[in-house]
């Protein structure tokens, strides 16, 4: 193995980024050394270099959807072995706050996230810890466990989760690119009924439908929420996700609620966005809920899911474009050029 390797850098001083040549980690106790095979470009990393998320170090390596192979184990590294194809974890716990010092890991008030704590995949290799690997079944492509470790999983934990969608329950998604997309596959494999998509795009739509949406409606359709009654008996929404984040989709979304109804809040932007009178609200029983990441153990589940077929995301992968063109990715990303659900770098 040589001493260095091509990596993404970005530097918060001046919101660039580049590939240069970086030496290799060596990994610690309880850690190893994965060589990258795909890397997911998601619209946080976009949002580090625009300067939306606030940077945490001068310099670190992007990307955090990776998948890859073993490359080294570090010490007292068990259960592992050399050519293991594995899913890195997206964050990893701090192990100093309260909940952590008792050893509730998996609720850290100060969880580290991999490519805006420390350095991520946008690489040739990756340092990850043991503990926060999943092993990839055979008969799944690493290109698709790649995106488990975010694109599938948030979404994963969105609805199961926060969202606790139960069978027969009306949802709708507001905003069906990366992230929605994937909620409304997750809302239809749970037993969500209907499952309803909207956006402003016709393309976008169509696509929905065609991955699991029982009804797709524009945004700006004057009759949505009489559509919306229509379809669920004039109750409107169990529950609604706003995989966008700008004030008109959260509101749009939380309007279109049923009595008791649940708004998860998914998608991010610096936009503030306002619940209506108090009164209201409090009269109406209905529920604004945030909702970041998953637990580790929500991408087993989804491995399995995919492996045995339960779950489809072969068309989750838009576009793959080398590390060194990885400036091309953030751009079509950014631009959303051809409506991508997910591009990936291949180091």
């Amino acid at each position: 193995m040589a001493d260095t390797m091509r990596a993404q850098r970005f530097y918060a001083d001046t919101k660039k980024f580049a590939v240069e040549d970086v030496p290799i980690s060596e990994p610690g106790p309880g850690e190893v050394l994965v060589k990258v095979a795909f890397c997911g470009i998601c619209h946080s990393d976009l949002s580090l270099i625009n300067g939306t998320f606030p940077a945490m170090r001068p310099v670190v390596t992007q990307g955090h959807e990776a998948a890859g192979t073993i490359a080294k184990l570090g010490p007292d590294v068990t259960g592992w072995a050399e050519g293991d194809r594995v899913v890195v974890a997206a964050g990893r716990p701090c192990t100093q706050c309260a909940n952590c010092r008792r050893g509730d890991v998996t609720n850290c008030l100060a969880i580290q996230l991999m490519a805006f704590a420390y350095d991520g995949a946008w690489a040739e290799y990756t340092v990850a810890q043991a503990a926060g690997l999943t092993r990839v079944p055979d008969n799944v492509p690493l290109e698709q466990a790649a995106i488990l470790a975010d694109a599938v999983s948030t979404p994963f934990g969105a609805v199961v989760r926060t969202g606790k969608v139960g069978i027969g329950e009306s949802v709708g998604v507001w905003g069906v690119g990366g992230v929605g997309t994937h909620i409304v596959q997750l809302a239809r494999l749970v037993g969500a009924a209907p499952v309803i998509a909207v956006d402003v795009k016709a393309a976008v739509l169509e696509r929905a439908v065609e991955l699991g949406a029982d009804h797709a409606f524009d945004a700006r359709d004057e009759r949505l929420s009489e559509k919306i009654a229509e379809l669920t008996g004039g109750r409107k929404l169990d529950v609604a996700f706003d995989a966008v984040g700008l004030a008109s989709t959260f509101e749009q979304a939380l309007d279109n609620l049923t009595v008791g109804g649940r708004l998860v809040a998914v998608g991010m932007s610096a936009e503030p966005a306002c619940v209506g009178p108090t009164s209201m609200f409090a009269l109406t029983q209905k529920q604004v809920l945030g909702h970041l990441g998953y637990q580790n153990v929500d991408i087993e589940t989804l491995a399995t899911l995919v492996s045995r077929g339960r779950l489809d995301i072969s068309r989750s992968i838009s576009e793959v474009v080398s590390l060194e063109d990885i400036a091309v990715g953030i751009e079509r990303l950014d631009r959303q050029e051809g409506n991508p659900i997910r591009i990936l770098v291949q180091p």
